[in-house]
């Protein structure tokens, strides 16, 4: 098996974590972070994908989930804060 295989069987099992955490999750803040821990295994993905390709075709697409996903963080904490 190769370095890439390895990575994405690793990011299989994070994102099946999350996506656990994500259903199961007893309160917001458990959702949250499950979400975040999607979209870094999604950017992972991007990363090393576009490592084995040798292209760098889809790394503005990750700097724009960057941005959304740390923009919606805040805005859910900042709710929770609030509401809680």
């Amino acid at each position: 098996m190769t370095v890439v295989v390895i990575a994405y069987l690793g990011l299989m099992v994070a994102a099946a974590t999350a996506v656990y955490r994500l259903v199961v999750g007893p309160t917001l803040a458990d959702r949250v972070i499950a979400l975040d821990l999607l979209l870094v295994a999604l950017m992972t993905a991007i990363v090393i994908d576009a490592a084995d390709r040798g292209t760098t075709a889809w790394l503005n697409l990750l700097v724009v989930i960057a941005i959304i996903g740390f923009t919606a963080t805040v805005a859910v904490s900042r709710f929770m804060e609030r509401h809680e």
